[in-house]
């Protein structure tokens, strides 16, 4: 007999928040990610197109940890007429010595939407300029607003812009994170508005055609790609990718469903084409942004090491803090 610990949602929520904690711990997943022997299989997914859903399964072994998680996340994008979330989600995990599990994790994607926002952080400390003072925002849901608080854990940011397809939304996110992080946002009414003068922009959409071009680039920007975690998801045109330092969270994965998979469809880049990984740079094995004016790219697909990462911390919290229903296995 072993003993599992069943943690919900709240458990989860008092054990792990948006913080310099937190980036803290994806930042190491990224740099296991290029200095050890990770275990980190292809990303498991299963389609429902009558039911617009989709599921993905990920997992990794870092070595180093004890445990290892295996994340199972839906999303189910009909759910908001049936009065339900489009993003659902729970994570196992299990000792990486025995494989006996140790954590029921159920997050309902709590634990997916703070790692990402967190990898965004660690994305923009690496590859945006340090005194980068101004934000923009592409998309207005949760993950716009985690990713914007993200990124003023780790740069000045004292203002943003927003767009996003319906126009309402961009407004109410514009008033609500004006009061939440004390400094002006503003909802703009086309993106060549909302990117105009942007020291850091963050696409958090599901879009499946081009929202950024080449046009839309200047000197000096670092733009944080999250949206494209599918194969047929794209924010970022091929030609505004080619026009970039571009830098990729996992290469074998964002050459099959990140942005880098549409410029290598487009014909624009070659399939075999190298280009260096978050971790790379964070591990110091290759350079971040190596002059002032350099527009640099990060294409975000997410990773199963992210994932395996942010479960290790919310159940050695959860532990400590004695939260959680333990029961026999």
């Amino acid at each position: 007999m072993s003993k599992v610990i069943l943690l919900s949602e709240s458990d989860l929520r008092a054990c792990v928040t948006l913080d310099a904690a937190t980036v803290d711990c994806v930042e190491n997943a990224f740099r296991l990610l290029a200095t050890e022997k990770v275990v980190m299989p292809p990303i498991l997914r299963l389609d429902i197109k009558e039911h617009n859903g989709e599921v993905d399964v990920k997992t990794a072994y870092l070595p180093g940890l004890d445990s290892f998680a295996i994340k199972m996340s839906p999303g189910f994008f009909d759910n908001p007429k049936l009065g339900l979330p489009s993003l659902n989600g729970m994570m196992v995990l299990l000792s990486a010595r025995t494989g006996v599990p140790e954590a029921l994790l159920l997050d309902n994607g709590y634990l997916t939407m703070v790692r990402t926002a967190a990898a965004g952080a660690v994305a923009a400390r690496w590859l945006a300029r340090e005194d980068a003072r101004r934000a923009a925002v592409i998309g207005a849901g949760e993950q716009a607003r985690l990713q914007l608080k993200a990124l003023t854990l780790v740069r000045g940011i004292t203002s943003a812009t927003v767009w996003a397809p319906r126009a309402e939304a961009a407004q109410r996110f514009a008033e609500e994170m004006t009061h939440a992080l004390g400094f002006p946002v503003s909802a703009c009414e086309n993106i060549d508005a909302a990117l105009d003068g942007a020291d850091v922009a963050i696409t958090t959409t599901p879009s499946h055609a081009p929202l950024i071009e080449a046009r839309h680039l200047h000197p000096g920007l670092h733009i944080t790609a999250m949206g494209s975690d599918a194969e047929h998801k794209n924010e970022i045109a091929p030609a505004a990718l080619t026009a970039a330092r571009y830098v990729a969270d996992r290469l074998a994965q964002v050459r099959v469903l990140g942005e880098l998979h549409h410029a290598i469809e487009a014909g624009v880049v070659a399939a075999d084409a190298h280009f260096p990984e978050l971790g790379q740079i964070i591990a110091g094995q290759t350079p971040g942004r190596t002059q002032r004016d350099e527009v640099t790219i990060c294409d975000l697909t997410g990773t199963g090491a992210q994932d395996t990462a942010i479960a290790t911390l919310a159940f050695s919290r959860a532990v400590a803090g004695g939260y959680g229903t333990a029961f026999e296995s």
